[in-house]
Order: C-alpha cells, then sequence, then structure tokens
C-alpha cells in the first residue's frame, strides 16, 4: 500500500464532477478492502453533504471553527464494499463557512488530514479551484494533488491556468485526470474517466454497481493515488463507456 494517503482531487472549474468522482473513487478504494475517507474543502458548495444519509449535524467547519476532532464529522457511508468509506461533508450556515475560510482554520483542516490519515487507508479531499484558504491547505497537505478536468474546450483551457495557480502556492501536480471522458477536448490526461450511467450526486457512487465504469474508475485510482489495485470482475467492455 502506498505511503502517499492525502490525495487532493482538485477541479480546474466549478462543475467538473469532482465531488462525484471522490466518493467514486473512495468507493473504489472500500471494494479494493481498504479504509477510505472523502473530506470536503468545497465550503461554498458543500455538494458531499447530499450523499450523506440523514441530517448532517457535526460537519466540517464546526471541526475547524471550534477546534473539534475530525472524527466528530465523519459519518460512514453504508455501502456493499469489503472496506469502510465514510464523507466528512461541510453542511453549515453561512457565518460559520465564513470563519472556516480563515487561515488559522485552514491550517487546522490541514491538521485535520493528517489525523484522518492515521485513521484511514486513504483520505481523498474534494477541493474546488484553487482560490481560497481552504482549497490552499488542502493542495498543500496533501501527499498527492490531481487535477481533475472536463473533456470540453472549457476543461482544456482551464488545465494550464489550474497549473500555474498551484505552482504559485508551491504544490506539484502529480496527476491530471479527464472526467466525463469522450470528445478528447483534452488531451494532456493521465487518466480518463468515462460519464457515469447517472451522474446524480445523491445517486453516487456507480462503481458499487456498474462493473463496467468500475473498471475505468479502479484505472485511474491506481493512476491517480499510485496504488495497486485488485481487478474489477468486470464482464463488459469499456468500449461501451468510450465512442470511437
Amino acid at each position: 500500500m502506498s505511503d502517499e494517503q492525502v490525495c487532493a482531487l482538485v477541479g480546474t472549474v466549478g462543475g467538473a464532477g469532482t465531488t462525484r468522482l471522490a466518493l467514486e473513487f473512495a468507493a473504489t478504494l472500500g471494494r479494493d478492502g481498504r479504509s477510505a475517507v472523502v473530506v470536503d474543502a468545497g465550503y461554498a458548495t458543500q455538494g458531499l453533504a447530499t450523499a450523506v444519509p440523514g441530517r448532517v449535524d457535526a460537519d466540517l467547519t464546526a471541526a475547524v471553527t471550534e477546534d473539534r476532532p475530525l472524527s466528530g464529522a465523519v459519518h460512514g457511508l453504508d455501502l456493499p464494499v469489503a472496506g469502510r468509506v465514510a464523507a466528512a461533508p461541510a453542511r453549515a450556515p453561512f457565518e460559520r463557512l465564513s470563519r472556516a475560510k480563515t487561515s488559522e482554520c485552514a491550517r487546522r483542516l490541514a491538521e485535520r488530514l493528517a489525523t484522518a490519515a492515521q485513521t484511514f487507508d486513504h483520505v481523498v479531499v474534494d477541493v474546488p479551484p484553487v482560490a481560497t484558504n481552504p482549497s490552499v491547505a488542502a493542495v498543500t497537505a496533501a501527499d498527492r494533488v490531481v487535477l481533475v478536468t472536463p473533456d470540453s474546450q472549457r476543461g482544456a483551457d482551464a488545465l494550464p491556468r489550474s497549473r500555474d495557480r498551484l505552482a504559485d502556492v508551491d504544490a506539484a501536480v502529480d496527476a491530471v485526470v479527464v472526467n466525463r471522458a469522450g470528445d478528447r477536448r483534452v488531451e494532456d490526461a493521465d487518466a480518463r474517466v468515462p460519464t457515469a450511467g447517472t451522474t446524480a450526486l445523491p445517486e453516487a457512487p456507480t462503481v458499487v454497481d456498474d462493473a463496467g465504469f468500475a473498471t475505468a474508475v479502479a484505472d485511474a485510482v491506481e493512476t491517480a493515488l499510485a496504488v495497486d489495485l485488485d481487478p474489477v470482475d468486470d464482464s463488459s467492455s469499456l468500449t461501451d463507456y468510450f465512442p470511437g
């Protein structure tokens, strides 16, 4: 197993599908018998909370603003996998979201990521385009930084800008994953993930019941996280997912 436990999935643009991909990555690691937690650094959108069943009372922003342990904000996801999969979402009122974006709270976020790596085999951080203290803290604390970009002209145009932004904060890019791959507008990629059969975030992850999609995601996980996974039992062909 890799010693690089904390991986930041960084969207090059808003709407790149980073939150859903983070859940797919975590579930893929869970299929392999590993433990994985998705940590939400996208405080503004709070998308990860929609994947957590029930009411989110204790969230990540409370852990960093009130200096609480991350464990109180971790919610287990009941998935049919061998390993343990969980999420630490942001779900808070505007006032606490604002406080959570301070430099002091960003420092605490980095500390919480390190603590999570002592409990989970893998920590997958859902990071929006780098522009705030939490996103900077996430990419600088991560062992691996992976850019996630949509397979569109917008994604292709954003990729070099995102590389420059990460260089500005002294964060190296370890891999580029093209999400919702199809038209090959983005050629500069280390891995490509096709569009899932359903794109609704509350229905993620899809890898637990779609072997063909699971194989494509597993290939991306191996490349992005530098790990070796057991093969997915896949009776379908990847040509079903990649046109042309």
